[in-house]
């Protein structure tokens, strides 16, 4: 057997690493920022003490048990069978815990699905691999995609703060105002997190579901998606951004004059230069998660646009398939996701870029006739 000094020697540095972990373990649920987080907090922590109250009363008895009636004491086991005053006792005791238990759980549960009287809808919908949001009442919307640097994903850079918990564009909200979520997807299953509001829906197709918050005050929260949904599953973050209602009013009416702004811009004559340089911003935003930023792709799934058949072949063969898609591939319809500025943008820069160097451009008045 080791040594009493021994044993201090090897369980030291244990100690030692424990502690310098603890700084940044902790398996409680978030409290949250809203009253249904509050109220999920405040159940779970009454069942976390009833089960520990369970707990210790089973194993002290258990454990006097068997400390008391062992064999060394002389003790004999007892003989008896179907007692039917103890099968009542351990019956009824159950039921009024769980009954105990359902109660509050009921109340917490409708509280969280009572998403009537919402002053504010927001459509959400989950793509591979972002999310789209749609202010119903102020008619815009748009994309919200991972901004974390890929030298930080490629381990060429060291992580931020917010490493892949951050986005291009945040969803705006008010504070004190009830907020509804209409929660679907476009493509495959995800599921929209906020651990901060107490929201987490499943994004499926073909279905909407619901639910709402209160944010009581101004911050950021973040959250991810939380359903295996692909390749990209963990490139999906959210972000809620809750201000001042005087706030919210100014980034509604930017929004809106930058929707006008944009809308107008499918008129403009374009040059090839201009398509090009715009082009690559949608296609990093858009396209390289697959396609990576080099346009090699990750065959067979992913396929290079570098000196591919469909960056150098037909210019209609190639707006048809970033419009509508390839039926039966992991290839997505982007004429739905896309304005016709930014797909006129995205293909001409991939029939100039890598060496393709087609010298053609499709224009924003072709994307539209396309369609």
């Amino acid at each position: 057997m080791l040594s009493r000094r021994r044993l201090i020697a090897l369980a030291l540095p244990c100690l030692a690493v424990t502690e310098f972990a603890h700084a940044d373990w902790q398996v409680n649920m978030t409290r949250g920022v809203t009253d249904v987080s509050e109220s999920v907090f405040n159940l779970h922590m009454t069942i976390f003490w009833i089960c520990v109250i369970i707990g210790i009363v089973v194993f002290g008895v258990m454990f006097w048990s068997i400390f008391a009636h062992r064999k060394s004491k002389g003790a004999k086991p007892a003989q008896f069978h179907e007692s039917t005053t103890v099968e009542i006792i351990w019956t009824i005791i159950p039921f009024v815990i769980l009954i105990g238990m359902a109660i509050p759980a009921t109340g917490t549960l409708i509280q969280m699905y009572d998403t009537s009287d919402s002053e504010l809808d927001i459509k959400i919908t989950g793509y591979q691999w972002k999310w789209k949001y749609d202010y119903l009442q102020e008619d815009f919307g748009f994309f919200s995609n991972l901004s974390t640097p890929q030298d930080q994903i490629y381990n060429r850079d060291d992580k931020g703060e917010n490493y892949l918990l951050e986005v291009d564009e945040p969803v705006v909200i008010p504070v004190n105002k009830k907020v509804r979520f209409l929660v679907t997807a476009n493509d495959v299953i995800h599921s929209w997190w906020v651990p901060d509001l107490a929201v987490k829906r499943d994004a499926i197709p073909g279905f909407i579901n619901e639910a709402w918050a209160i944010v009581k005050e101004p911050g950021i929260y973040r959250g991810q998606c939380a359903e295996l949904c692909g390749k990209d599953h963990g490139f999906m973050p959210i972000v809620v951004k809750a201000v001042s209602d005087e706030e919210y009013q100014e980034w509604v009416l930017a929004k809106q004059e930058l929707a006008r702004q944009e809308y107008e811009l499918k008129n403009k004559q374009w040059s090839l230069e201009e398509l090009v340089e715009r082009g690559e911003q949608v296609y990093n935003k858009s396209c390289a998660a697959c396609h990576q930023a080099s346009g090699e792709g990750l065959p067979p799934a992913f396929p290079a646009l570098k000196d591919s058949a469909v960056a150098l072949g037909p210019i209609e063969n190639h707006i048809d398939v970033v419009v509508n898609g390839v039926s039966g591939t992991a290839m997505q319809a982007f004429g739905p996701q896309l304005s016709e500025v930014d797909l006129a943008a995205v293909i001409t820069y991939e029939r100039n870029a890598w060496g393709n160097n087609k010298g053609d451009m499709v224009s924003p008045q072709e994307i539209a006739q396309s369609k």
